[in-house]
């Protein structure tokens, strides 16, 4: 049976707390010298009602981590366990922090000023990893024509950028199993990292 230290008691919003929570905000899950942060494009309307990241049941993001290398056996995730994760090496941030129904609400110049932050926030904290969860999303903020999933070339401050796939139902293009393999390909590449260093 995983150990789980909630927090809070995880509960289900109700259809009107949902529809009322485009003003929440989902606090950062991040602490100094993490191996890797992980980045969402914005908080869901439900993940904003919980305040949680990645809330809402259907999200693929929690279901592919505890399945990954990521999560040491006899361990679970979910997301109100979010602020467990810098014990394991891991936080959570949003490139824009405004609550929406889809992602393609937000503007290109949301998502802009999103990358000005969160690059002032990398500097500050210094992730080893900086890991994006949505390949589009990424591009538009940082003016990057082209690139694929995997590591990118340019970095931020001192750290390696690396882009996964949206973990939302919507995307249909990856299915859990290939989600679950390309966040084992950035743990490899964050291990490979810590090995490095120490040579």
């Amino acid at each position: 049976m995983p150990r789980r230290t909630k927090q809070e008691p995880i509960w289900k919003p109700t259809k009107e707390q949902v529809a009322a929570a485009s003003k929440n905000r989902v606090s950062d899950v991040i602490d100094y010298g993490l191996d890797v942060l992980f980045v969402g494009i914005n908080p869901g309307l439900y993940s904003a009602a919980v305040r949680h990241h990645f809330g809402r049941p259907g999200n693929r993001f929690w279901p592919a981590l505890n399945m990954s290398d990521f999560v040491p056996e006899g361990e679970e995730f979910l997301a109100f366990d979010d602020c467990r994760l810098p014990d394991f090496g891991m936080g959570i941030t949003n490139l824009c922090p405004r609550a929406s129904a889809r992602a393609d609400e937000l503007s290109k110049e949301e998502l802009e000023r999103g990358a000005r932050t969160l690059t002032r926030k990398v500097k500050k904290y210094r992730p080893r990893f900086v890991a994006f969860l949505g390949i589009t999303s990424f591009r538009t903020a940082f003016g990057i024509k082209g690139g694929k999933v995997g590591r990118q070339e340019p970095t931020i401050g001192d750290a390696i950028v690396w882009v996964l796939p949206n973990p939302s139902g919507l995307n249909a293009h990856f299915q859990l199993p290939d989600i679950t393999n390309l966040f084992n390909e950035l743990k490899r590449a964050v291990d490979s990292s810590k090995v490095s260093r120490k040579k």
